[in-house]
């Protein structure tokens, strides 16, 4: 069973249909919506600021989710895929994302909806990514235009392959 801690009188509150790996971590002032999967080793540590997860949102082995004491809080919204090893920090992420693996987003950074984030990218602190975007790069930069494939072919399907995942797990 995963580690569900209450912090300072606030608990982690999830929705219905949740999967939470046995070692992912998850503490204080946290609400996660439905059909939400947490995986192996990631963290969600709202412990210095509240964390709000949306919907249909997978956050894959060893990423870690936390917030910046009493500034900044995270919000991500529906059906974003945050990638194995991901730091979230502080920020804003909309719907339909994905942030690859070992990308980073810094305090105060929003990406827009419908938008990727390439494997080890560092979006930098207050950073705006602009809807319909594929930012890469340390610092990340636009590198182009989502069209069609990428949004079905991977932000989509992503986040579909993941509530998949998860029945296994309830087998």
């Amino acid at each position: 069973m995963a580690l569900i801690k209450t912090l300072k009188g606030k608990s982690p509150i999830f929705g219905s249909n949740c999967f939470l790996a046995e070692t992912a971590v998850i503490i204080g002032d946290v609400i996660m919506g439905d059909n939400c999967t947490v995986w192996y080793n990631a963290v969600v540590r709202g412990d210095v600021h509240y964390i709000r997860i949306g919907n249909q949102v997978n956050i894959q082995d060893g990423a870690v989710i936390h917030c910046t004491y009493k500034v900044a809080p995270v919000n991500i919204g529906n059906f974003v895929s945050i990638a194995h090893n991901a730091i979230v920090h502080g920020c804003t992420i909309h719907d339909h994302v994905l942030i690859g693996m070992g990308a980073i987003i810094m305090d105060g950074a929003v990406i827009e909806s419908n938008s990727i984030i390439a494997a080890g990218a560092l979006v930098s602190k207050n950073t705006v990514v602009k809807s319909g975007s594929v930012y890469a790069g340390v610092p990340a930069v636009k590198i182009k235009d989502i069209d069609i494939s990428l949004s079905e072919g991977e932000i989509h399907r992503i986040a579909a392959n993941y509530t998949k995942y998860a029945s296994w797990y309830r087998e």
